[in-house]
């Protein structure tokens, strides 16, 4: 349902993203890791369409996204890592528009935006203006826009920021539910328990080059190493490990 062929984009003459070869096959639950500065939100963007790639394309359920891009984006469900929503508009008319764009059928609207205020506990907030809303309200009404077409594809740029645990627990059995009924998740996360734990397969990138994706058993072959974490294999292959010996230093030096 997503795939990457030879996917670069440079800014001047700093490479962000280079020759990104990946495919995401449908049902999967796919997590996107990588340091401050690796790349992630730009390849996210190239995902999404919002940015046009210096070299290579992008294929979502198998239409370029930018000679097809409404075909393309019809599969389509973006959440971004700091939401733009309409403030001045109520949380139930937002996801109206939300469904007007990908015309969605009028009986199925109505249905569709009280199954998802209800879903993400909006429901008696549906009615308010967005503008009142907290951080994590506007988190979810985000994804809850996200899905009121329902989307083959889900791709998310850290989707837990903002969430009491609570509703980053909902979130995460909703994505589980919708990878087990077919649907594509492509995720981002800083949280490296959240993507152990979750998704089906993990892809790092560093310094906008892909340097490892797999399953968690193969990325511990990679690593050589059985019994790793998934954040032991980040560390190791991103040059973590370096500010663990700092960390280690200052606290013979603090101990001293």
């Amino acid at each position: 349902m997503i795939r990457t062929e030879g996917l670069s984009k440079t800014f001047g003459t700093r490479v962000a993203v280079e020759d990104l070869n990946l495919e995401v096959e449908p049902g999967e639950l796919f997590g996107f890791l990588g340091p401050n500065g690796a790349g992630k939100t730009t390849t996210i963007r190239l995902l999404t369409g919002l940015l046009r790639p210096t070299v290579g394309r992008v294929l979502i359920g198998g239409y370029d996204i930018h000679r097809e891009p409404v075909r393309a984006k019809a599969f389509l469900g973006y959440v971004p890592d700091q939401p733009v929503l309409y403030e001045k508009l109520t949380g139930r008319e937002f996801l109206s528009f939300m469904a007007d764009l990908y015309r969605v059928d009028g009986t199925r609207r109505d249905q569709r935006i009280g199954e998802l205020l209800e879903l993400f506990d909006l429901s008696e907030r549906g009615d308010d203006l967005i503008q009142s809303y907290s951080r994590g309200m506007k988190q979810k009404l985000a994804v809850a826009a996200a899905l009121v077409h329902e989307p083959r594809v889900l791709i998310l740029d850290e989707p837990t920021v903002g969430l009491d645990p609570r509703s980053a627990r909902v979130l995460k059995d909703v994505l589980r539910a919708l990878a087990s009924g077919g649907v594509t998740v492509f995720m981002s996360t800083h949280v490296l328990e959240i993507a152990e734990r979750m998704c089906t397969r993990v892809g790092i990138i560093d310094r906008g080059c892909l340097i490892a994706c797999g399953t968690m058993e193969e990325l511990r072959a990679q690593a050589q190493e059985d019994t790793a974490t998934l954040e032991d294999i980040f560390l190791e292959l991103t040059g973590g490990t370096e500010y663990e010996e700092v960390i280690r230093l200052l606290g013979e030096e603090t101990a001293s």
